[in-house]
């Protein structure tokens, strides 16, 4: 069974693809006499289902749509949630297991051999009276392709920017029409569906900050690549791995958590970066109300790091990742070229204790008015955001070019600089790492990524116990087996 979407319009020589609106999305579902399925809406209103109601044909697709918005009749339905809470991922997934299995139960295949099924739910919270809390949902579509197909899968965390419910619930409605014909019309290209999920939308309404496909159509899909092209996109300012590699929602990770981050290129991870983690980490702990058990430790990377060569390479970008999670790290792509931007994300989930540790030269770019000109307060307001909470940072030491170690008493930043340097210093702002091995200060992962990438050899000392193996065993980096035979010859 073909699902097409031949939206092109062509003028003079060029091809322009044309958006449909969302009545026509609707229309075209509706009219489409294979697509048939249920709708379960919790939270907000029955947004998305109305749609369809109202664009003409419904009863081709609809075969129910409901809404159990009171906890009991909800646990009766989908089960007790043993946490309590109701807009979450394991309440979403309930959902559309229990509405998949009630199709399948109750309309024959004989009956309907043609018929690919589906069922959409969401379960969301709008702004609260008081405006507090914008509010966040999870939504989903499970379906099928063919009828005699397993079902596919996706499913994403959304949270409202708009500071009204009704424009929420009508945000909501929309976005579910484009999920439900993306699904149906975009699966062979996710990364276009997942552009296409803002269709009629601006990302002043809505984020997506986390997104899963899964199934027999998405076999090939791996999930981390569409986190970063919700970063890429726009659609978020940050997503979060977790040790196995698998997406996580940031909220739930940071919640009430002590964090410590590390940003870095970490291409590839060396000695130096693990040196300073497992030091500052120790510091870290050691500070008062700092409890092991609820402190996470992040390896950031910018975007504008992952596009330091140019466009970014996913590939390049995977090999990171995948060394992070292998060293059991929590691993956060961002869009936050300035730290005090990923203080502020951070602040947003959680008042606990925090922790930067980084290299000298990040410390003095912290102090380079340059990055801070698009801000009314200047640098004055960036390190009041930066530093307005109890937040410290760990420096680690660096090697001048004449071999001399720098730390935080005598390195150099710009002369109108000095004494706002000097206030956050003698503060206990600026703490410096110590009894670090001066020999880790000559090791540098681009110098480690060009002998990678002329097939020679002596990097693999400069790198933690194992990753020299990984990078081998997986081709990572660019690293050619026969480059390096040739090398030695």
């Amino acid at each position: 069974m073909k699902f097409s979407d031949n939206n092109i319009k062509v003028k003079g020589d060029r091809e322009i693809a044309l958006v449909p609106s969302i009545k026509d999305k609707a229309l075209r579902i509706n009219l489409n006499e294979n697509i048939y399925g249920t709708f379960a809406e919790i939270g907000a209103g029955q947004e998305t289902v109305r749609h369809f109601f109202r664009a003409g044909g419904s009863s081709g697709t609809i075969a129910k749509a409901m809404s159990a918005y009171d906890k009991d009749f909800s646990d009766a339905i989908y089960g007790i949630e043993t946490d309590g809470r109701y807009v979450t991922e394991s309440r979403l997934k309930k959902m559309l297991t229990h509405e998949v299995k009630i199709i399948e139960e109750r309309l024959n295949r004989e009956k309907h051999p043609n018929k690919v099924f589906f069922s959409y739910a969401n379960t969301v919270a709008t702004i609260d009276f008081a405006k507090q809390f914008k509010g966040h949902g999870w939504v989903g579509i499970k379906y099928q392709i063919e009828p005699d197909e397993d079902y596919n899968e996706i499913t994403l965390h959304i949270r409202f920017k708009e500071t009204d419910a009704r424009l929420q619930q009508e945000t909501l409605g929309i976005l579910g029409v484009n999920l439900i014909y993306g699904a149906f019309y975009k699966y062979n290209d996710p990364k276009k569906l997942l552009r296409y999920l803002y269709d009629h939308l601006d990302k002043d309404q809505l984020e997506i900050d986390t997104i899963n496909f899964s199934g027999p159509r998405f076999a090939d899909v791996d999930n981390r690549l569409m986190s970063l092209q919700l970063v890429k996109n726009g659609m978020t300012d940050a997503v979060m791995f977790d040790p196995q590699g698998h997406n996580v929602l940031p909220a739930a990770v940071l919640y009430k958590k002590n964090i410590l981050a590390l940003r870095g290129s970490f291409r590839p991870v060396t000695k130096v970066n693990i040196d300073m983690y497992e030091k500052s980490y120790q510091m870290f702990l050691e500070e008062n109300k700092v409890d092991k058990e609820k402190t996470l430790v992040i390896f950031e990377i910018t975007l504008s790091n992952l596009r330091s060569e140019g466009e970014i390479d996913e590939r390049d970008f995977l090999d990171r990742a995948e060394l992070l999670c292998s060293m059991g790290q929590t691993v956060m792509i961002s869009n936050f070229q300035e730290f005090y931007r990923v203080v502020e994300y951070f602040s947003a989930y959680t008042k606990a204790r925090m922790g930067l540790a980084m290299g000298v030269s990040n410390l003095v770019d912290i102090f380079d008015e340059k990055y801070y000109r698009h801000l009314s307060g200047g640098i004055l307001e960036a390190f009041g955001k930066l530093f307005y909470r109890d937040l410290k940072v760990y420096l680690y030491p660096m090697k001048d070019e004449e071999g001399n170690v720098v730390n935080s008493e005598n390195l150099m930043v710009h002369p109108r600089m000095k004494e706002l340097y000097k206030f956050f210093k003698f503060n206990g702002k600026v703490i410096d790492i110590p009894n670090v091995d001066e020999q880790l200060l000559d090791i540098f992962s681009r110098e480690v990524l060009k002998l990678i990438g002329k097939g020679k050899t002596g990097w693999e000392h400069m790198l933690p116990a194992g990753i020299s193996e990984m990078i081998k065993q997986n081709h990572l980096f660019g690293y050619d087996p026969k480059k390096e035979h040739a090398e030695q010859v």
